[in-house]
Order: structure tokens, then C-alpha cells, then sequence
């Protein structure tokens, strides 16, 4: 099963041989995520990201290239047909406290200036389900403002990764606007991966470089889990799509973090490798820096399956005009 998974990942996200000409830019890129997905749907993509562990990712992985910088509402963009992003989603997230525009990292008004300037043909942002929460009042102001840009703004959509070829349970908020006679949304596909379709021949194994849970955290899970009222253990189970890999959960030491049991009762840690899979990261795709900047690459990243998703979708609204 996890040999056709892998298959399926190799086949799929090969960057196009036969690009279609459209230039793409992919904000707050990341290590890449969003650009695996569009490269293998064909667009010639480029990137800017500030960090440099996720800029050296996404150089050495993908075909485009990816530029460390800063974006502002001063930056200055060249020419492109489509501006995809995932402005950072702490200032939306719970976690993050939902301050949203008056948090520093929104980087929604950077997305819109991007937009403005650049004038493409189709923008498309993800984010976390938050922004329709408290913050929903300003996503409202914000696509007003794109919609007197002369777009037509489809309604928001929560899509959850696991109907498009993700072996995880992943919700995210997806806004697009564009300048064309219409826009469908990409169809569920019927085969769901589960976490023994992605990693199952390692998922029971010791590895070298393991990071297992000492008997204080298992006390310490065990508290948590009763007081969150838990019906099952919050272990990967291998049947069933993972939970929502995020940084704080792939690395931190929280009664939320992902994890696997081994058969003789000890926990661990994901490893990098299994991490990306179920992430839906392709097997050739390579991490730069230490274990937990990989790791925080890996969780902030838009699932490449998802992406190729939402790339093709664009991609079939292109040349239906």
C-alpha cells in the first residue's frame, strides 16, 4: 500500500516537462509547498520567502527559484499571470491568539499590494479556518478591496487535504479571486491514504536517530488526555489519516504532539522523512538545517497533493478563457 502512496507521490508531482507558460509568484513560500504543486501542474513559478533554512529548501528541490526576502507593502514584483501564498497564519490561528491585522505578521495587506501591482489574472491565498472566525470581519474588508480591483472573489472554502490525496486531516481556509469566465474548484477524489498508506513499513520500527518519550511525558499525555476528555489515545492510528501536522505538534514536548507507538508500548517522534510523507512531499525532495527548522518547514507547508489540486483547478480556468 505505501509502495503505491510513494508512486503516487514520484508520479504525480514530477515538475511539468510541458510547462504552459504561465508565470506564477508564491508569497510567504515557504519550503515550497505550494510551488511543487503549481511546478507539477505546469507553471513556471517563483518564490519569495524570507527564511533562509526554507529559501535553501525550496532552491535546492524545485525548478524555480526561490528569493530571500522580506515582502512588504513596498515591494516591488515583476510581471506574473497568478500570485498564489499562504501569508503566515499565526495572527488567525488560536494559537496564535487570532489578533489578525493588528498582529505584525499579518501578511494579508502585503498579498493585496501584490495583487494590486502585479494586476494577474487569478490570486489565490490558504490559511488557517480561524481567518473566518474572529477575524472574518477584516477578510471581509480585505476582499472588498480585491473585488474593486475588478476580480470576482469566490466564497471562502475550508478544504480539507485528506479528500485530495493527503494522508492527514488538514483544514484550511482557500480564497481565490480572478479575472476570468469562471472557476471550478477541484472534485474530492474518491481513495483516501491513511498513515500505514504513507509510512507503514517504518512506522513500527526503532530507528537510529529516534526520538522517543520519556515516562515523564507519557504521565504528563496521560493527565492531558483525561482532562481533554480523549475517547481514543491521540496516537497515530495507521488506518485512519493522520492528525494536523503543525510545528508545535511535530517537535515541542505537548500533550499534543504527533507520535507514534511501538509495539513493545515506548512512543516517538516522527521522523523527517515520515513527517514529509504525510505531508505529501515527494521522495526527491530535500530539507535544509537543522531538525527543527525541517521540521517547521514541514509544518508550516501547504500539502503538495493539495497543491497540485488547486494548481490544476487554476490551471483548467486559464484555458478555459
Amino acid at each position: 500500500m505505501r509502495a503505491t502512496y510513494i508512486q503516487t507521490l514520484r508520479d504525480q508531482l514530477q515538475p511539468s516537462l510541458n510547462p504552459n507558460g504561465y508565470k506564477v509568484l508564491d508569497l510567504f513560500a515557504g519550503c515550497g509547498g505550494l510551488s511543487v504543486g503549481f511546478e507539477a501542474a505546469g507553471f513556471d513559478v517563483t518564490g519569495y520567502e524570507m527564511n533562509r533554512d526554507a529559501c535553501a529548501t525550496y532552491n535546492a528541490s524545485l525548478h524555480g527559484k526561490c528569493i530571500q526576502e522580506l515582502l512588504t507593502t513596498e515591494t516591488v514584483f515583476p510581471a506574473a499571470d497568478v500570485i498564489i501564498g499562504g501569508p503566515p497564519c499565526q495572527p488567525f490561528s488560536v494559537i496564535g491568539h487570532q489578533a489578525g491585522q493588528e498582529d505584525r505578521r499579518n501578511g494579508l495587506e502585503v498579498f493585496a499590494h501584490a495583487v494590486k501591482s502585479v494586476q494577474p489574472k487569478v490570486w489565490m491565498f490558504e490559511n488557517v479556518r480561524g481567518l473566518l472566525g474572529r477575524s472574518k470581519e477584516y477578510l471581509d474588508t480585505v476582499l472588498a478591496k480585491m473585488t474593486n480591483m475588478g476580480y470576482a472573489v469566490e466564497q471562502p472554502l475550508i478544504i480539507n487535504a485528506r479528500h485530495y490525496g493527503v494522508p492527514q486531516n488538514r483544514e484550511r481556509v482557500v480564497v481565490v479571486g480572478h479575472r476570468l469566465p469562471a472557476f471550478l474548484w477541484p472534485e474530492k477524489l474518491e481513495k483516501q491514504f491513511t498513515v500505514r498508506s504513507a509510512i507503514g513499513r517504518t512506522a513500527r520500527r526503532t530507528p537510529r536517530d529516534g526520538r522517543f518519550l520519556t515516562q515523564a511525558m507519557d504521565c504528563y499525555i496521560a493527565k492531558y488526555e483525561k482532562a481533554s476528555c480523549c475517547r481514543q489515545p491521540r496516537d497515530l492510528h495507521l488506518d485512519m489519516p493522520a492528525r494536523t501536522l503543525t510545528c508545535r505538534n511535530l517537535g515541542g514536548a505537548t500533550g499534543d504532539m504527533i507520535r507514534l507507538r511501538l509495539p513493545d508500548g515506548r512512543r516517538r517522534l516522527l521522523t523527517v522523512a515520515e513527517a514529509a510523507r504525510l505531508q505529501s512531499f515527494p521522495p526527491w525532495f530535500r530539507f535544509a538545517g537543522s531538525h527543527t527548522s525541517r521540521m517547521n518547514q514541514i509544518g508550516n507547508a501547504v500539502p503538495p497533493m493539495l497543491a497540485l489540486m488547486l494548481g490544476n483547478a487554476v490551471k483548467d480556468a486559464l484555458l478555459g478563457e
